[in-house]
């Protein structure tokens, strides 16, 4: 997961995922009414195996695998605070948001020029257009380097085009991201 998913994926959330994979498995079982075959079902394995991993036994109790560990952290997110990620969503859409980032950004420019790509921290008010574009490329899965050209696009026009008044035509450069945060509402 790419810095631009991550932080599209904290901005639609109130509260951190759980981290450890007990907790996760609690989580689990609670949407799941406390079934273990319906979690097993889930996480494609045997219901006994679930048991194992909840069982508060001394000495009866297993740890999940690795390549559980992963079905469990993603069985989670999918159903992590549904409802506040389609409310916060939907305000981004109508809104917009505000994108704080530091990356290598500007006009592909000769060196040396003032628009040159260099390492900036910026933050800018991006449309509702802007997350309406973000969010149909991810559900389509897009990936990194296609969100990071809908971003330069966007931050290029309210950035250094200041709504198309000047900068005609040029290509913007935006890579080396080094943290993205969107900020809805």
């Amino acid at each position: 997961m790419g810095q631009i998913e991550q932080g599209l994926e904290r901005a639609l959330r109130t509260r951190p995922v759980p981290s450890s994979s007990e907790a996760r498995l609690r989580f689990l079982l609670a949407t799941h009414q406390g079934s273990t075959r319906r979690v097993a079902a889930v996480l494609g394995v045997s219901q006994r195996t679930v048991q194992r991993w909840v069982t508060r036994k001394p000495g009866a109790r297993r740890p999940p695998g690795p390549l559980q560990v992963g079905a469990i952290g993603e069985a989670v997110l999918a159903r992590w605070q549904p409802r506040v990620r389609a409310r916060r969503r939907a305000r981004a859409e109508a809104e917009g948001f505000v994108f704080h980032t530091r990356a290598r950004f500007g006009f592909a420019a000769p060196a040396g020029s003032s628009d040159d790509p260099r390492v900036r921290w910026i933050t800018q008010y991006l449309p509702g257009e802007v997350a309406r574009e973000l969010f149909a490329a991810r559900n389509a899965g897009a990936g990194e380097q296609q969100q990071l050209v809908i971003l330069a696009r966007a931050l290029g026009h309210a950035f250094f085009r200041d709504g198309e008044r000047r900068g005609h035509g040029l290509h913007i450069a935006f890579t080396d991201v080094e943290f993205a945060v969107f900020s809805i509402g």
